[in-house]
């Protein structure tokens, strides 16, 4: 899809979630460019708030590649985009998967999750892929207009969610399994405006850290997604017409993102022969920070240094506190910013020579970085 020029009809909804049929244009869940290749075939899939915007996209490509799919929506406002995409899947399921299924569920209640997680299990014997997405955020100018009430409903729906989804399903997981979350770039570089969105998705990231480091031993492998700006009912159901109409703009290629364009990353990340040696990381997409000058942040000796690795600028702040170690999930933004796989050899070229060490757990983003950058 072409960068740059993009621009959206005035549109506001005024409740949340939002509905996708509504949308003007409607997201995109799929592609003419997408080739399937039955990387999930067999396997059955969880996808909470999986009826519109990245969660239908998902769904979508899930069933393209074989899985059985269930989702998740909120009763009565999303059961026109649910049907609609039970609809979809049933058309693109292969011929070995069983029927998906659509359920109805308030996903911030311990009781929710657990009936959601039986009902799947009752139907489909098992859960192979779980993936976390629900979500919701309210946009507020200043902390002070965030109350209790609103705050405890952002965090149960964003991340209390999201541990009681994983705590039932656990039990019909076994080795070869994954667990996706959605997390966001403003966790990683924040946003003033959706201050209670940002805090969960920031709880996300180091919920994916630590459940992976606890289910590693079970062979249930743990990480993340964290779009930039993708074009979804959140947004039209969250901000103003005039925000709306220039969503996106702020990134490096000018434009929102599709659901389309995030899906393909939960497949490799679900995909046992594609990912199997990651977990615990996220796969970052646009922000404005991504192209920007690259800054790293190390622990290794006192100073100031700096260079530039295939013309870009690399700059190193460094301190005498902390261990040798460069981490390089803590600096992903910076890492993701490298613009051709040379330029990423260079890199870890120059950290060699420097003495500067690569944490173990750190490893396998190897592989992932490699495989975008080759994309570009």
């Amino acid at each position: 899809m072409a960068s740059g020029g993009q621009k959206f009809p005035p549109q506001r909804q005024e409740r949340q979630p939002g509905q996708q049929h509504v949308m003007e244009p409607t997201p995109e869940f799929t592609s003419s460019d997408y080739t399937p290749s039955n990387k999930l075939r067999g396997k059955v899939a969880l996808v909470t708030g999986g009826d519109s915007g990245i969660g239908r996209a998902v769904c979508h490509c899930f069933a393209q590649e074989g899985a059985t799919v269930a989702f998740t929506y909120v009763k009565a406002q999303e059961d026109k985009d649910a049907q609609d995409t039970l609809h979809m899947l049933k058309k693109a399921k292969t011929s070995d998967a069983k029927e998906p299924m659509a359920i109805a569920a308030d996903l911030g209640y311990d009781n929710n999750c657990k009936r959601v997680v039986d009902e799947v299990v009752n139907a489909y014997g098992r859960i192979d892929i779980l993936i976390n997405n629900a979500a919701e955020q309210y946009k507020s100018c200043s902390v002070e207009e965030i109350d209790e009430e609103r705050l405890e409903r952002v965090f149960r729906t964003n991340i209390f969610s999201y541990f009681f989804t994983v705590r039932h399903a656990l039990k019909h997981m076994k080795q070869g399994s994954s667990i996706i979350n959605t997390t966001s770039v403003n966790a990683y570089k924040g946003n003033k405006k959706l201050i209670e969105y940002t805090a969960t998705k920031g709880a996300i990231v180091a919920y994916t850290r630590a459940l992976a480091l606890q289910l590693v031993e079970r062979g249930i492998r743990v990480n993340g997604v964290a779009p930039g700006p993708i074009w979804t009912p959140l947004i039209p159901s969250s901000f103003s017409e005039e925000e709306c109409a220039k969503f996106g703009s702020e990134v490096p290629m000018g434009r929102a993102g599709e659901p389309i364009e995030v899906a393909p990353c939960y497949v490799f990340l679900a995909c046992n022969h594609c990912s199997s040696y990651i977990t615990g990381q996220a796969c970052l997409q646009q922000s404005k920070a991504n192209l920007s000058s690259i800054r790293l942040i190390t622990s290794t000796w006192p100073g100031h240094q700096s260079r530039k690795i295939n013309g870009e600028f690399l700059e190193m702040k460094v301190t005498e506190k902390m261990d040798p170690i460069w981490t390089l999930y803590d600096t992903a933004l910076a890492i993701f910013s490298l613009r051709s796989i040379q330029s990423y050899m260079d890199f870890i070229q120059y950290c060699t020579s420097n003495q500067l060490k690569i944490n173990t757990i750190t490893r396998s983003s190897h592989f992932k970085i490699a495989a975008m950058l080759c994309a570009r």
